[in-house]
């Protein structure tokens, strides 16, 4: 049985208060609850303070290029299918730089969990806005506010083939355990978008905001409706936040499809680690 050690690296640096603290404890009790070990998972960071867990997260990982997680971890997913792999980003690396990574990987559908820390800012780069910043936003690259109608990754990621979605607050770190085991144990494109404060950039959507702005699903709420969990989505744009799971489909994940993947898995095959047939290649 693992625990909290065995998935823990340096110490985190990030600013006393974080939310980043609460989804670094949700992430490693998930895998902890889940059975897995860190030879068992793969984790795949984006840029920021988010990706800055790639030191913090004993497992196997690594820290991609801005924007870049997602396709990285897809290479995984396709490499070993059998294995769970995680994308672990920001909402400036994941809706920004990689939002059309993100837009056509829901509609493959494939099996990765992909788990956004969302706080409305650029935190490592000391506080611009990101995209998911409400209208009007003053910042240091805003100083007289955001001008662009903030992006809405329910009802963005839902609407492009997720199939899903959930929504968890970082200041509650019981139910976001819940919603990424969830994520991990849906077969298929998953996203959980975590609201989370960053104390030292964002004074607008606070702890207290969030406690005022959010609730959870009940348990009538019908998730593998469409429709519903669109309107259900597009509640952020009155700053009413849903936690829960929005939105569940079964459907064949994109490697469940893929005919090279029914027998064996590609790192099990032996093609690209046997080197004698690598050196006949060359001659």
């Amino acid at each position: 049985m693992t625990n909290i050690q065995d998935f823990s690296g340096y110490n985190p640096t990030w600013c006393p208060g974080c939310g980043d603290w609460g989804i670094g404890i949700a992430i490693k009790q998930a895998l902890i609850q889940l059975g897995l070990n860190p030879s068992s998972v793969a984790a795949v960071f984006g840029i920021g303070c988010s990706g800055n867990m790639n030191d913090f997260l004993n497992a196997y990982a690594i820290h991609s290029l801005h924007g870049r997680a997602i396709p990285n971890a897809i290479g995984i997913k396709i490499a070993n299918h059998k294995m769970p792999v995680l994308a672990i980003v920001g909402d400036g690396d994941c809706y920004g730089e990689g939002g059309n990574h993100l837009i056509h990987a829901c509609r493959g559908n494939h099996d990765i969990t992909v788990i956004v820390h969302d706080n409305g800012v650029y935190g490592l780069t000391t506080g611009q806005s990101a995209p998911t910043a409400q209208k009007g936003f003053k910042s240091k690259s805003t100083p007289t506010g955001i001008l662009e109608t903030p992006i809405n990754p329910l009802a963005l990621t839902i609407t492009s083939g997720a199939t899903f979605v959930a929504q968890s607050f970082a200041g509650d770190v019981i139910h976001t355990i819940s919603m990424i085991k969830a994520g991990i144990e849906h077969k298929g494109f998953s996203v959980v978008n975590i609201l989370q404060p960053c104390v030292t950039f964002n004074k607008v959507n606070t702890y207290q905001y969030y406690l005022k702005n959010v609730y959870k699903l009940d348990e009538s709420y019908k998730k593998d409706d469409f429709k519903t969990a669109v309107q259900k989505s597009l509640e952020i744009n009155e700053e009413k936040f849903p936690l829960g799971i929005i939105y569940q489909k079964e459907k064949s994940s994109y490697t469940d499809e893929l005919t090279q993947l029914k027998d064996d898995t590609l790192v099990g095959k032996k093609r690209f680690t046997d080197f004698d047939i690598i050196t006949k290649l060359f001659i």
